[in-house]
This record gives structure tokens, C-alpha cells and sequence, in this order.
């Protein structure tokens, strides 16, 4: 009985099979190759990938940074101020606080300091006598505690703080707003500003207040002064600035209303600075969405275009996939070669747009004198998604560049 030999063609399948296969840092290498022979339009595909990369991981570096400056602040300030306004009448007239509603609130056991600050009505100042009266700047006068400072954790950028001594005599502390708007500076020479029909001398200029901006554009003069030659009759309270016990906020701020005014606890409003910051924040974190939403735009811009590159590609190479075919080359490792190049070009682009993402980040918190926080999830997550896009807009070039037959591709010139 004849033996039958085993036949050689499946090791010649075998041989065919692995030379057919293609290691994946060769793949990488030709698809690479392909985007080197024309660097100008390698580039300016990339471009688009790299600006939607860029606005992605800049704005929401620059957001959180803010945030993280915003957070940093509070921290220091503390978000256990409270501030009492007076609100409406029953009719809708404007209401008042009692005089003695800032000594009655200093009383609350879970308050640790409480000043308040009165418009004075009716009273304007200015540079000097010769600026005509209308000329005002939009700076108010205010009757001011001597607590205010402590409470509120104002700082001076020069000068100082009305105490009990010059709180009785024309002298004056300006906000940062208020000291720009009157062009004050240098106080060490002595600066006097008319105020009420008279000369005032400027004691001390705050620093920008965090937590009530409103105080910035205004001048701050005791109250027995503006009692004595500003105003007839004692001004009431237009808003008192309290402290808390941090761990007795809530509560504290439930007695509040009914402590300043007994009678009317209705028309008192008591509100928390820091809410309002919180609702900056949230308001900014809108504007981060809608920055979002635009830099998701740029990247669908730059996929178009980088398929669009890519299907022009495939109509100038057909003779290069024509050989490639002829040599033994698959439908499948001709897709490959061009899904690959898809790939590595929004891959080029997400590098260029992450750093240049993150110098933006870097240079602008820095100036601003921010914490400069790198969100490194959206790093990631946006050279992720310049994959996805390489990959989803290199399918169809792909495929088209294998169905081209090598008998019609060997036909072109």
C-alpha cells in the first residue's frame, strides 16, 4: 500500500499568510511614511484637530484655575459672612432698619462681629472745590464702624482705618474703586478731597473687598463727623456686615432677620456674599459649556478635513496601490496603510493641541496670578477623542482605497 505524502502547498499558505501579515511598528512606520512625503499638507490637516485640542484643554484649564483661585480666596476669607439689607414695605415702599438693630444682632451668642455702614444722603466728593458738583464719579458716602475692617477682613493698601479719634474729625478712607476714580495716591505727602462742602484728608485706602464689591467705589467717614456736619438727622443702617460662628451659619442666619427687626422681620433681607461667588462660579461654568461646545465644533471641523485629505490621498496614489496590489499586498493591509495614516495625522494634531493647550493654560493663569491647575482627565480625554476621529473619518478612504482594482489602478498615469 502506497503511503500518501503530505502535500507542501499548506506550508506555502503558511509562508504566504506571514509574509501578508504586517508587524504593527511596520504598519506604523508606512503610515507615517505616507504623511513625510508632503509635510505642508500634513500640517494644515493637523491644524484643525490641534485649535479644537487646544480650545478644549485651554478653557477648561483657565476655568479651573479660576476656580481653584476663587476656592483659595473663600478659604481665606471665610464663608461665614452675612450681610443685612433692609428690603420692602408692605406696599413696596422702601423699608429701614432700627438704629438699634446692629447692637441687637452684636448680642446673638453664635456672632462674632457685626458693623454696619449708612448712606449718607445728598453728600457727594470730589477731586477738589474747582470740579464742578455734578462731576461726582459715582462715589457714595458712607458712615462706616470702626469694626469694619475686622469684619469684613479688609486689608489697607495704604494708610489706615478710621479709629475712635478720627472718626469725630473730617477724615477719610477711600475704596480701591473710589481712590482710582479720584486719582488718590501717596498719602505720605497728605491728600484732602472736598467732601459734603469741605475739605476732608484722606487717612487710608482699602484694598479691593472680596466679599462686597460694592464697598470698593465708595468713602468711608465716621459716623460722629457725618452726624455733625453732614447730615441733620442720624442716618439708619443700610447694611450690616456679620460674622458667624462657621459652624453656626444656617442657624444664625434663620435668627437674624427677626433680631434687626422685630417688628417687621418681613422686610429684612439676609443673604451670604459667598452664595453670590458660588453663583459666579456656576454662571462661569456656563461659559466653560459653551466654550466646550465650540472647541467639539473645531474637532469636527478638523475630522472633515482630515478625510477629506485623505480621500484626495487615495485618488493621487491608486498607482502606488495598483503595485502594492500586484505585489502580493491585500485589500485588507491597503486599508490598513491608509486607516493607520487617518490615525497617526489627528494623532500629530491632539499632541500639538494638548501642549498648546497647556502653554495657554500656563501663561494666562500666570499672569492673572492664578493657581495654575492642569485638568489632566480633559488631556487625556481629548487626545482620546482625536483617535476616535482619526479613526471613524480614516474608515471610509479606507475602504475605498481597497476596493480599488489593481488591474484599473496599474492604468494610472
Amino acid at each position: 500500500m502506497t503511503a500518501v505524502r503530505t502535500a507542501t502547498p499548506p506550508v506555502a499558505d503558511e509562508q504566504q499568510v506571514r509574509v501578508t501579515r504586517i508587524a504593527v511598528a511596520d504598519r506604523l512606520r508606512l503610515g507615517a511614511r505616507g504623511l513625510t512625503v508632503r509635510p505642508g499638507r500634513t500640517a494644515l490637516s493637523a491644524l484643525g484637530i490641534a485649535l479644537g485640542i487646544a480650545a478644549l484643554v485651554g478653557v477648561l484649564g483657565l476655568s479651573a484655575s479660576s476656580r481653584a483661585d476663587l476656592r483659595a480666596q473663600l478659604d481665606a476669607l471665610g464663608t461665614n459672612l452675612l450681610t443685612v439689607a433692609p428690603g420692602q414695605g408692605f406696599g413696596g415702599q422702601d423699608a429701614t432698619l432700627p438704629d438699634t438693630s446692629v447692637a441687637m444682632i452684636a448680642r446673638v451668642p453664635t456672632v462674632s462681629a457685626a458693623a454696619a455702614v449708612r448712606t449718607v444722603p445728598d453728600v457727594t466728593v470730589r477731586k477738589s472745590d474747582r470740579v464742578p458738583a455734578e462731576r461726582t464719579s459715582g462715589v457714595v458716602v458712607l458712615a462706616a464702624d470702626v469694626e469694619l475692617p475686622s469684619t469684613l477682613a479688609a486689608t489697607l493698601r495704604e494708610g489706615r482705618w478710621l479709629d475712635a479719634a478720627t472718626a469725630r474729625y473730617p477724615a477719610v478712607v477711600l475704596g480701591a474703586t473710589a481712590a482710582r476714580r479720584l486719582a488718590v495716591s501717596g498719602l505720605d505727602s497728605g491728600v484732602d478731597v472736598w467732601l459734603g462742602g469741605q475739605w476732608f484728608t484722606v487717612v487710608g485706602v482699602l484694598d479691593p473687598v472680596l466679599l462686597a464689591p460694592d464697598l470698593d467705589s465708595a468713602a468711608f467717614v465716621g459716623l460722629p463727623v457725618a452726624t455733625a456736619v453732614l447730615t441733620a438727622d442720624d442716618p439708619p443702617p443700610s447694611r450690616v456686615y456679620v460674622r458667624a460662628d462657621p459652624s453656626a451659619v444656617v442657624a444664625t442666619r434663620d435668627l437674624l432677620a427677626r433680631t434687626a427687626n422685630p417688628a417687621a422681620p418681613d422686610e429684612v433681607r439676609v443673604s451670604r456674599p459667598s452664595d453670590a461667588l458660588e453663583a459666579q462660579v456656576a454662571a462661569d461654568e456656563s461659559f466653560t459649556t459653551l466654550a466646550l461646545g465650540l472647541g467639539a465644533v473645531a474637532l469636527l471641523v478638523g475630522g472633515v478635513g482630515i478625510a477629506n485629505v485623505m480621500v484626495v490621498s487615495v485618488l493621487e496614489r491608486r498607482r502606488e496601490i495598483g503595485v502594492r496590489r500586484a505585489l502580493g499586498a491585500t485589500r485588507r493591509a491597503i486599508a490598513e496603510q491608509f486607516l493607520v495614516e487617518s490615525v497617526l495625522l489627528a494623532a500629530l494634531g491632539g499632541v500639538v493641541g494638548a501642549l498648546l493647550g497647556i502653554a495657554v493654560t500656563w501663561t494666562f493663569a500666570g499672569l492673572q496670578g492664578w493657581a495654575v491647575v492642569v485638568p489632566w482627565l480633559p488631556v487625556a480625554a481629548g487626545l482620546a477623542c482625536s483617535l476616535l476621529i482619526g479613526t471613524l473619518v480614516g474608515l471610509y478612504p479606507a475602504l475605498r482605497a481597497a476596493r480599488v482594482p489593481p488591474t484599473d489602478a496599474l492604468r494610472t498615469t
